[in-house]
């Protein structure tokens, strides 16, 4: 496998041996040697000349694995649901990705890296906002969201849900972490988008129990 000719090729290789090793092993116990012996040939020299650490590879995963299965896209064509409800259903269908849940997971602790946390911030910006404003201004014209600030929100939710309820960034406890929903439940609801309904919350608990049993 070259890598200068295909460069392509050797990254979806570097990410799909890390995607199962993060996994099956965890990211913590998989090292840049555990990546280098499953790629057929490659040296660290190949990793390296793609990706500055591991860590940067957990981030390029994370991306990988949300567009391979965007969930804004799967509802988006969706006749049979209003915005709000496909608002709901993007958050459902992004909960039932138990890979990508997982990745997602473990890279809570690489959001220490200053780094990584402003290409986070920067993707939210550049796609994940976008997406949310997408929604909010459909809602807007169907009636089923009522609010004169989709822009923000749609600005707001993913640094509240991706950063603030980030316990790497805020250390919190299962039951704190748990009231930044509520309170972010209840905020949605005076400002028009009722986005976090009773069964998105129940789902939030059993995540968090789940983290906190897998601890």
């Amino acid at each position: 496998m070259a890598r200068n000719k295909y460069p392509e090729v050797t990254v979806e290789k570097i990410l799909e041996v890390s995607q199962r090793l993060f996994i099956e092993k965890g990211y913590e116990s998989t090292t840049i040697q555990d990546i280098v012996d499953q790629l057929d040939g490659l040296t660290k020299g190949a990793i390296y000349h793609h990706f500055k650490s591991k860590e940067e590879i957990l981030d390029a995963l994370g991306d990988k694995m949300f567009f391979e299965n965007n969930p804004f896209q799967a509802v988006k064509r969706r006749t049979d649901l209003n915005a709000l409800q496909k608002m709901r259903e993007v958050i459902r269908v992004n909960q039932l990705d138990m890979d990508r849940t997982e990745i997602s997971r473990q890279s809570v602790p690489i959001l220490k890296n200053p780094r990584i946390l402003a290409g986070m911030i920067d993707t939210d910006r550049r796609v994940i906002s976008p997406l949310w404003l997408e929604l909010l201004e459909e809602g807007q014209r169907d009636g089923s969201i009522h609010t004169e600030y989709a822009k923000e929100i749609s600005e707001l939710l993913p640094l509240l849900t991706n950063l603030w309820a980030a316990p790497s960034i805020f250390p919190a406890s299962q039951e704190e972490m748990f009231c930044k929903f509520a309170f972010i439940k209840e905020m949605l609801e005076r400002m028009g988008v009722p986005l976090l309904d009773d069964e998105i919350m129940q789902q939030v608990r059993n995540s968090l129990k789940k983290l906190a049993l897998e601890e």
